[in-house]
């Protein structure tokens, strides 16, 4: 049976940009911005998971709102199902001292709000969809699949 990891992630979403991170063991040519977040400890639930990764990356804890996305990919090893979820408190990210983190300094090269549709982001589908609209409107969840 194939092994599956379950990730939560966070959308901070403001002016037309996106809270990104660039992460430490993605340093080179090839760097991307991600959202915050990671994968689930056994037993735990999605905003659980979500809150203490938010925490542990951030040092804010996050208000979580509604599901906007899910994307299920393979990543050569494993397939990873990632969940993300509106965060509202958006205004707190401005600024974020990774030095009163406990994994900020070990995993985050850098942060900031970053427009998606000029930097290079992953999942790609984030350059694509109208992520206002599935805030502020009354979307389904939008899945992505490319398993």
């Amino acid at each position: 049976m194939q092994e599956r990891r379950i990730n939560v992630r966070g959308i901070i979403f403001k002016d037309g940009k996106l809270f990104g991170q660039q992460l430490k063991n993605n340093v080179g040519p090839n760097q991307f911005w991600c959202t915050p977040g990671g994968g689930l400890d056994p037993g735990e639930s999605l905003t659980e998971g979500l809150r203490r990764e938010m925490i542990e990356e951030t040092g804010i804890a996050p208000v979580i709102g509604k599901l906007l996305f899910i994307q299920q990919f393979h990543d050569g090893t494993r397939e990873q199902l990632e969940f993300f979820f509106n965060i509202e408190n958006v205004d707190e990210y401005q600024t974020i001292d990774l030095s009163a983190t406990s994994h900020g300094e070990i995993e985050v090269e850098s942060y900031g709000f970053v427009d998606p549709h000029a930097e290079h982001i992953l999942p790609d589908f984030l350059k694509h969809v109208d992520i206002a609209r599935y805030i502020n409107d009354t979307q389904p969840v939008f899945v992505e699949s490319s398993l």
